[in-house]
């Protein structure tokens, strides 16, 4: 089982999606975009984390959708 993420995780998460900044589905990429702004490493990795997830399902939705 995973980790359950905090809603100031999904919160944060979503509002840094909605500004338009780049995320990839690479964690190390996300961490270092995300950079020295966050209070805290922990906080940053599990935004950086978060971020990677959504960017990889938005990834495996856009490839499932069958084209008509």
């Amino acid at each position: 089982m995973g980790k359950i993420k905090t809603k100031l995780v999904k919160r944060t998460g979503e509002l840094l999606i909605e500004k338009g900044i780049g995320f990839t589905e690479s964690f190390e990429k996300n961490k270092r975009i995300l950079g020295r702004t966050m209070p805290s490493k922990k906080i940053r990795n599990q935004i950086a984390g978060y971020l990677s997830r959504i960017k990889k399902r938005e990834k495996l939705n856009k490839v499932k959708i069958p084209a008509k």
